[in-house]
């Protein structure tokens, strides 16, 4: 008799994890655009663009390994709660303070910093409550993962356009209004449907900044894998500073075709993730990640040519139609393959390894596009991809269907 309710308690909250997750994506995307375009619109500068996309993801890899303690320490729901109650009056912050006249670059900067702070124990949170509320199944968690990256998906397909189509009447710094308050209504829905559980009590491994780091060096799957996820976030920094200077640049400052590139993004990735939750029972999880990551690179050739923007949005959306196919069942993989009391810990370092060179591309990026323009940048970034994608796929297909155990190197 009491297995019926728990039952109905656990879809609850995933579903309602699902919703805030796509709600709270909703904003971050609008933000995506509104923000970068903001800074191109009064400074004219992708250079000082790259800087404001660096510093909102620096913090991720600066304090994405000790924000691990605070997820052990807090638990993963009353972090979540934390993390979108502190953002909603920040990212407010900076049209009011915008609108008062005294938005000066550096300050921009400093809240956009404080603000990626945040995003990675929110990461982290929202993936090691997933086996507290589904079980430790890799299979109902790479579903429940792949339902999670739907719903943003979705979010990011809406978000961008909305964006577009707002930029023009209400501008930029306003549509940030809108971001911030899907904080709030985020807040609300974990509150309410997602129930308290009691902090995973810590253990011996698990002790000390620098345990999530430990174990993964020491694993001989998690170790290559996050050294690609290195290169990775630093040639997907780049597509993500080229795609805003393409549109402005080629496309007569249009921010309406700048919101199609985003939300070509969200589109594939929404039709994927639908695909994802019916593949991942059938394929092994590995197995499913090194075709999805082979497939994805293909589509992005089409970039370096520059293709009017129909052509542009249809490599987008193809290439990301892969993502859920990579992303879902390689957390499922990470989650399962880590002991409890550490989850937190690796996730979050797994955050920081994967946002480390973030930054670096961003700044790489700006500089690329001020001396030679989205051509070099976008051939870089295609070639960089594929060659680390071909890494990625040898690691995982070796592996094959033994990636839930750890294997711990004794040296």
């Amino acid at each position: 008799m009491v297995e019926p309710a728990a039952t109905g308690v656990r879809k609850s909250a995933v579903s309602a994890l699902v919703v805030a997750e796509t709600i709270s994506t909703l904003g971050t995307r609008m933000t995506y655009l509104a923000l970068p375009w903001f800074v191109l619109v009064t400074t004219g500068s992708p250079s000082k663009m790259s800087l404001v996309l660096a510093a909102e993801i620096l913090p991720m890899a600066i304090l994405g390994i000790p924000s691990g303690a605070v997820v052990q320490r807090l638990g993963s729901r009353t972090t979540m709660l934390v993390a979108d109650l502190a953002r909603a009056p920040i990212l407010a912050s900076i049209p009011l303070v915008y609108a008062a006249g005294l938005l000066d670059f550096w300050l921009l900067l400093a809240i956009v910093a404080l603000l990626g702070s945040f995003a990675p124990p929110y990461f982290a949170s929202q993936r090691t409550i997933l086996p507290e509320l589904v079980g430790e199944d890799e299979t109902r968690m790479s579903q429940a993962n792949s339902s999670i990256e739907g719903g943003a998906a979705m979010a990011a397909l809406v978000g961008p356009a909305i964006a577009g189509a707002l930029i023009p009447f209400i501008g930029a710094s306003n549509v940030l209004y809108l971001d911030a308050a899907t904080y709030l209504v985020a807040f609300a829905l974990v509150l309410i449907f997602v129930p308290r559980r009691k902090p995973v009590a810590a253990s011996a491994a698990s002790r000390g900044v620098l345990a999530g780091v430990r174990f993964v060096l020491r694993d001989r799957l998690l170790a290559p894998m996050a050294a690609t996820m290195v290169a990775f976030g630093f040639f997907a920094a780049g597509m993500s500073a080229g795609l805003p200077v393409y549109a402005y640049d080629e496309f007569d400052g249009s921010a309406w075709i700048a919101g199609l590139f985003y939300a070509a993004l969200g589109a594939g990735a929404v039709v994927g993730s639908v695909l994802a939750v019916f593949v991942v029972k059938r394929v092994p999880p590995l197995r499913l990640a090194a075709l999805g990551i082979l497939a994805f690179t293909v589509p992005l050739w089409a970039l370096p040519f520059l293709p009017p923007w129909p052509i542009v949005f249809a490599a987008l959306f193809a290439a990301m139609f892969f993502t859920p196919l990579v992303n879902g069942p390689i957390i499922a993989v990470l989650t399962a393959r880590t002991p409890e009391a550490l989850r937190a810990k690796v996730m979050t370092a797994v955050i920081s390894v994967n946002t480390i060179a973030a930054p670096l591309g961003f700044l790489a990026a700006g500089q690329v596009l001020e001396h030679w323009g989205v051509v070099p940048l976008f051939t870089a970034v295609v070639v960089g991809i594929t060659v680390m994608a071909l890494v990625f796929a040898s690691i995982t297909w070796r592996h094959g269907d033994d990636g839930l155990q750890p294997e711990l190197a004794t040296a």
